[in-house]
């Protein structure tokens, strides 16, 4: 659920309409509703209140700032995969102690940051890395906790880019290989290898991929108290999917509901790494049509919102609802017509929506593409160098900017 709503045929954010927002930060803009954001976040936290997750916003989702701000403020910690999303952590407010590192490729540079700042936890994806961290924590002295990212073989109902745990993804460690870690971790002297890591993809809507990977992620910690290794910590990673269009994902309670059986069966501390399902419904990017072209085969609505500000339709093919800012009065004539929902970008796969249906669809209409507060804004860039959208935060009555939009001196500014 989410708190866009229609108040007298007009598209509000809580208690801010989105018109309003358009006359004053212009198009193309992405409108965040805290309200949603924070309910989101509470929804997971009061589900497994019996185990007392620790809970850490996936930044990959949605970086900004302010938004990072606000979940931290509420008790988040936060899932980092770069040393820029450190560096956003650490600007965001985070506690160095609720800050987990996954990710395949850390540079030694960013390792050696992440311990200086003592974070709490890398999710170890290869022995070399494993390595590396061991010799840069010896080099400061210090002694790093580590969990090992192992990759249970299950295959999600999502798109083959954001599938995570098949054998045949670039993520995690098999158990054979985890099993040799925990029980040579002596030779790891530099390192409190004390936690167990999954992520087995994104936008999952189904509960039985998970109950299938966290059950094998069970049996491991169970096989491990036996050979005496006390496992603290188990990462069952994020993944929660959402409703973009007719999906019927489960709710927090049922999923929670689910696998937490399985998890009371062990004794070790619960991670979640939620992204998708706390900013997803949070956000909308709002886009206005520039023109309407008719062709023989097409009628397309070219809107000044393009692939580079959310490539998700793009790049998976990803269903998000487009709807008017401004519903038409039923007084009006109605016109009831098909429109592909394209950008400026020049690329033919440069689309928002396609053969959606819109009535009274003109040049300078606002439209609203609902579901855009994860991957959406985190994922644009300046291709065909155009200038990155605002963003605005909405809180009932009010509302922020928390990124001004970019200008074309911004494209330059770090070039020489």
């Amino acid at each position: 659920m989410h708190d866009f709503k229609y108040i007298n045929n007009e598209l509000y954010c809580e208690s801010v309409a989105i018109k309003r927002l358009t006359k004053k930060y212009g198009t193309p803009l992405y409108v965040y509703s805290r309200k949603t954001l924070v309910d989101h976040y509470r929804k997971l936290k009061d589900a497994f209140k019996s185990v007392n997750p620790l809970i850490c916003f996936s930044m990959k989702a949605n970086s900004n700032l302010a938004i990072c701000r606000t979940l931290v403020k509420e008790g988040a910690g936060l899932d980092i995969v770069s040393g820029g999303e450190l560096f956003e952590a650490f600007k965001a407010g985070a506690s160095n102690k609720k800050i987990v590192y996954a990710s395949v490729g850390k540079t030694k540079t960013e390792i050696e940051t992440a311990l200086k700042h003592r974070i709490f936890l890398f999710n170890v994806e290869s022995l070399p890395e494993l390595a590396m961290i061991d010799r840069l924590s010896a080099g400061l002295g210090r002694r790093q906790a580590v969990a090992i990212r192992v990759n249970p073989d299950v295959k999600p109902k999502t798109h083959k880019y954001i599938t995570t745990g098949k054998e045949e993804n670039k993520f995690g460690l098999d158990f054979d290989t985890a099993r040799d870690i925990f029980l040579n971790r002596s030779g790891f002297k530099n390192l409190d290898i004390q936690g167990l890591h999954i992520h087995i993809g994104s936008q999952i809507v189904d509960s039985p991929p998970f109950v299938k990977a966290i059950q094998k992620l069970v049996d491991f910690v169970e096989e491990m108290e036996e050979a005496k290794i006390n496992i603290k910590w188990l990462n069952i990673g994020g993944g929660l999917g959402i409703i973009y269009s007719g999906e019927k994902p489960q709710t927090a309670r049922e999923y929670a509901k689910t696998v937490l059986p399985l998890l009371k069966k062990v004794k070790a501390r619960l991670i979640l790494e939620p992204g998708r399902f706390i900013a997803g419904n949070s956000g909308i990017l709002v886009t206005q049509v520039l023109y309407i072209k008719t062709t023989p085969m097409k009628t397309f609505a070219i809107v000044d919102a393009g692939m580079n500000d959310l490539i998700r339709p793009s790049l998976y093919d990803a269903y998000h609802e487009v709807l008017p800012v401004s519903s038409p009065s039923y007084t009006i004539p109605r016109e009831i017509r098909k429109y592909d929902i394209v950008g400026p970008i020049c690329e033919s796969g440069d689309f928002l929506a396609k053969d959606r249906k819109f009535i009274n669809l003109k040049e300078e209409s606002l439209l609203a593409v609902m579901g855009s507060g994860a991957y959406g804004f985190s994922m644009s860039s300046n291709y065909n160098s155009r200038p990155r959208a605002a963003e605005v935060l909405v809180d009932g009555n009010r509302h922020t900017l928390i990124r001004r939009r970019e200008t074309y001196k911004d494209l330059i500014r770090t070039q020489i």
